[in-house]
């Protein structure tokens, strides 16, 4: 799908694409070692990266799945500032408590702020001033939003940075019951959002940790390399959110629990004796990585910021809420984790950088560059994202580049092939090549 913001197509010869053949030394994971060799990333500090044109374009859609897997379900988008005010933090109990992670600075006029770690206490301040009866809930909010944390480690490229772009969400519900109608529908549209961007993760129960609350998941991508270890019953990874017909106006609960009722645990919420329960055969051992968090905590923030409304018989009562978190920078880490070979990334057709490589090997040839040119113009016009190779470098790097960035199809042009009325068309996950009109090419790389 074409995103708002993204060309349909670039020309390699104009576009800012510095690959690499080797990665750094420093770079210890597949993610960080093939962005950084894919051009997508440029490191200019200790965790801190700047979006190179192919890695932010990929970004950009991530980005937007998410937007729209969350406009479904009824949330509204916002965008708050990165920069907080410490008042607010006080005053939830937050701002000793959260530790050298946050970045502290005092402004000109002295007044102490902080780089936003997350946005509880903000969220929480905007909706007091408008919220003043049960008649204004439920709401969710979201923003797609830079975040700092100041590792004390920082790793593994954009995996475990400083800077990170977030997806973080905010509900408000009068009371519990309420809130966990929201939080259900959180629940199935991280599942479809990750199916979507051509992964799978696995809701797992989770730990609170300094966010607080009693109920939450965490959503983990299986890979090899990840950083946790996951213990899962093999039904939940057999289990396909995509072919659900999904009404969020409905009761999504025995989708929740079609998800939740089987074995599913990180190391960190372990439990042998349940664990014990999984037939051998069902049994999956193996690794993850964290690419969303959702939480319920009640009336953690609201009571101490002061947010009550008035419920159906008059009386004040503060706020149940919760936050849900996907990690997009992270995420995009995790699916290249997920999804590689020794060649170089191999992108799921809905977040690769382009739909298809267009390769001109006889650039020398005035009527291959003619056709190639022609190709180019056709494929956008069918609003296919394409990204043309005609540099003046030797076919093998040309071939080596569009393994490397994972693009979903490439079409070869030569001279040969042109004299033929052919083109070669390539599937970058099969590696299977077609000789085959050019027509035939498009109707192919269009899902026809």
């Amino acid at each position: 799908m074409q995103t708002t913001k993204l060309c349909k197509g670039v020309r390699l010869t104009e576009f800012f694409m510095p690959t690499l053949r080797n990665a750094p030394s420093d770079a210890k994971i597949v993610s960080h070692q093939l962005m950084l060799r894919a051009g997508m990333i440029r490191q200019e500090s200790s965790g801190i990266y700047s979006w190179l044109p192919l890695g932010y374009r990929i970004l950009t859609k991530i980005s937007e799945i998410i937007s729209q897997e969350q406009n479904k379900i009824g949330a509204c988008e916002m965008l708050m500032p990165t920069i907080q005010s410490a008042d607010l933090w006080k005053k939830s109990g937050r701002y000793d408590d959260y530790g050298q992670e946050m970045l502290r600075i005092n402004d000109r006029h002295n007044q102490e702020m902080l780089f936003g770690p997350t946005n509880e206490e903000m969220i929480t301040d905007i909706f007091a001033n408008f919220a003043q009866s049960y008649k204004d809930l439920p709401k969710n909010i979201f923003q797609i939003q830079w975040k700092f944390r100041d590792e004390i480690r920082p790793r593994f490229g954009v995996m475990r940075g400083r800077e990170f772009l977030m997806k973080d969400g905010y509900g408000f519900a009068i009371d519990e019951e309420q809130h966990k109608k929201i939080y259900n529908k959180i629940f199935v549209s991280y599942l479809r959002t990750f199916a979507r961007l051509g992964v799978k993760a696995i809701p797992m129960q989770a730990d609170t940790g300094p966010i607080g609350g009693k109920l939450s998941h965490e959503f983990i991508i299986l890979a090899d390399t990840g950083e946790s270890e996951i213990f899962c019953d093999k039904e939940v990874i057999d289990l396909d959110i995509l072919q659900e017909k999904i009404d969020y106006r409905g009761d999504l609960e025995p989708i929740v629990n079609k998800w939740t009722e089987k074995y599913a645990s990180t190391d960190e919420m372990f439990v042998e004796q349940e664990w014990a329960k999984v037939p051998d055969t069902n049994k999956i051992a193996t690794r993850g990585i964290e690419v969303g968090h959702i939480f319920y905590f009640g009336t953690k923030y609201s009571e101490p910021l002061g947010l009550k409304v008035a419920d159906k018989d008059g009386s004040l009562k503060p706020l149940h809420m919760g936050s849900y978190g996907i990690g997009v920078s992270r995420v995009f880490a995790g699916i290249i984790e997920a999804c590689h070979d020794e060649k170089g990334i191999v992108f799921p057709s809905s977040v690769a950088p382009f739909d298809v490589g267009l390769v001109n090997v006889s650039l020398k040839d005035e009527n291959c560059t003619k056709t190639c040119d022609e190709y180019y113009e056709t494929l956008q016009n069918n609003d296919i994202e394409v990204a043309y190779d005609d540099r003046d470098i030797g076919a093998g790097a040309k071939f080596s580049d569009m393994e490397l960035i994972g693009l979903p199809w490439v079409i070869v042009v030569g001279k040969k092939s042109i004299e033929k009325g052919l083109v070669e068309l390539k599937n970058r996950t099969t590696g299977q090549t077609q000789d085959l009109s050019f027509e035939q090419a498009i109707n192919i790389v269009k899902g026809k």
